[in-house]
């Protein structure tokens, strides 16, 4: 069985604070399965995707210590469809495999694949039971996006508008949990969800 009975997708746009709702949920039992995480371990010194990456790219592409040139990379293909294409083709399908892979040895009461392109990959929405949203105000998400990452705001609105958008997100959930107020608030929706997953996970 390549993963549990029962999983859930979760996504949001940058700054939406999906990382903290995935904390709340592991602290709940759910097993967490980051994509992001396991993209940057296969990007990392002697990751997996690095001989495909140098090939497909170049030597200059590599920084001095073996690991992808992420500045580089991200200028290319923010700027070129087809570099961006190259690239996820050479990533996607081996951050899928790993995922699936984590997942099988998942002990954790319920999978949750955390995965931002959730809404924009048909083969990430195919393997998951339900598709759960962080949501938050735009203005919320570029404040918090500038404060954490030190962005001017046309650079943090530019990476939203590369994503789904916010409508989009919306529209493919079954889940929303709302990030505009305090941690209590986030607990609560949480804890509503966790009992929810618990109930109908088989």
């Amino acid at each position: 069985m390549s993963r549990p009975p029962f999983a859930i997708g979760l996504t949001g746009g940058i700054g939406s604070g999906k990382s903290t709702v995935a904390e709340m949920f592991a602290a709940r039992g759910a097993s967490i399965i980051d994509t992001d995480l396991i993209a940057h371990g296969m990007t990392a010194p002697n990751g997996a995707a690095m001989p495909a990456i140098v090939a497909g790219f170049g030597p200059e592409f590599a920084d001095a210590s073996g690991a992808m040139d992420r500045a580089r990379m991200r200028a290319l293909v923010f700027n070129d469809a087809g570099a961006k294409a190259r690239l996820e083709a050479i990533l996607h399908p081996r951050i899928r495999d790993a995922a699936l892979a984590e997942a099988a040895a998942a002990s954790g009461s319920y999978v949750i694949y955390a995965v931002p392109l959730l809404v924009e990959s048909a083969t990430w929405r195919a393997r998951v039971s339900r598709v759960l949203a962080v949501d938050c105000d735009e203005e919320v998400q570029i404040a918090r996006v500038m404060a954490r990452n030190n962005l001017p705001e046309a650079q943090v609105r530019a990476i939203m508008a590369a994503q789904a958008s916010r409508q989009q997100r919306l529209a493919a959930a079954d889940d929303v949990i709302v990030n505009n107020a305090g941690i209590a608030e986030l607990e609560a929706q949480v804890e509503r969800l966790h009992a929810l997953y618990l109930q109908i996970r088989w």
